[in-house]
């Protein structure tokens, strides 16, 4: 099985970006979802099988109100953060 992680940063003002809603998709099966805490993270997102998945970001910002990113998982862990500020996203595959 594989396990998804995230957390999402305001590198804007330098903190977590609190109360963000995260979803995880299988083709349009939603298989994932949650919102981030007092930290911007959320733990535990998903448990799934590999495969091709959406991971879809539904950050608070004058700009961006969807942030959708297409990941192959393998089996494993993954975390993938965003990095986020009012007009620039940019994400990685974290450990």
């Amino acid at each position: 099985m594989t396990t998804v992680s995230t957390h999402v940063l305001d590198t804007e003002r330098g903190e977590p970006a609190r109360g963000v809603t995260v979803e995880l998709f299988r083709e349009a099966e939603l298989v994932g979802a949650g919102e981030t805490d007092a930290d911007g993270r959320i733990a535990r997102l998903a448990e799934v099988p590999a495969g091709l998945y959406r991971l879809v970001f539904h950050p608070p910002s004058p700009f961006f109100r969807r942030v959708e990113l297409s990941v192959e998982l393998g089996e494993g862990h993954y975390h993938v953060p965003l990095l986020l500020s009012a007009y620039a996203c940019a994400t990685y595959r974290g450990s």
